[in-house]
């Protein structure tokens, strides 16, 4: 039997992770950057030098993102995750990504 603060948890994973994924997808495509890269100044290039990424190229690029949804495990999952980005990013001579390479060549760039 599901608890109602059970019930709240699954609720608060489920909303969390579609926000952030939706959140991720609509600055990167309309604006090339999220908040924090305007900050930050760096922006979202598309494969090729595109100036933004497509819809398809920003969902599976911040797909990662919905793994907060899954019950129990997603916050160890999602931090897997950030680790793998990070050590890709990091061993990469063009600082893209594994998240960048299955979408396609994405690229986070200064400017």
């Amino acid at each position: 039997m599901v608890s109602d603060s059970d019930s709240l948890i699954l609720i608060s994973g489920l909303f969390s992770g579609i926000l952030t994924f939706a959140y991720f997808i609509a600055m990167e495509v309309t604006q090339g950057r999220t908040l924090g890269k305007m900050i930050l100044g760096l922006s979202v290039h598309g494969p090729g030098g595109a100036p933004r990424p497509s819809v398809q190229q920003s969902a599976i690029r911040n797909a990662f993102t919905l793994l907060s949804i899954i019950p129990i495990i997603g916050g160890i999952l999602a931090l897997v995750a950030y680790i793998v980005i990070a050590v890709t990013i990091n061993n990469s001579p063009t600082k893209q990504g594994k998240h960048d390479e299955l979408a396609g060549g994405t690229q986070v760039v200064k400017g």
